[in-house]
């Protein structure tokens, strides 16, 4: 990256949690609306606005299948 290069979301190796397993930290909801999933990523863990096709309960595990935006993902159950 140049000097004055402002890296965006889902650029680089270690950037999209696509495929990354993570843990429901806030239940989802299924099509009636998100919840919230951490993940590890980037050396630490990040928490992400997560849809799913069905409701997610809080503790389940679930895969990253899609990114929305800079925040906002879908998963599925793993």
């Amino acid at each position: 990256m140049s000097d004055g290069a402002v890296a965006r979301f889902g650029e680089g190796p270690d950037q999209t949690p696509i495929g990354l397993v993570g843990t429901v930290v806030t239940a989802t909801r299924g099509q009636d609306g998100p919840g919230e999933v951490e993940f590890p990523i980037r050396g630490g863990t990040e928490v992400f606005i997560a849809r799913s096709e069905e409701p997610l309960a809080v503790g389940r595990t679930v895969l990253c299948v899609e990114v929305l935006g800079a925040r906002s993902i879908v998963v599925a159950p793993w």
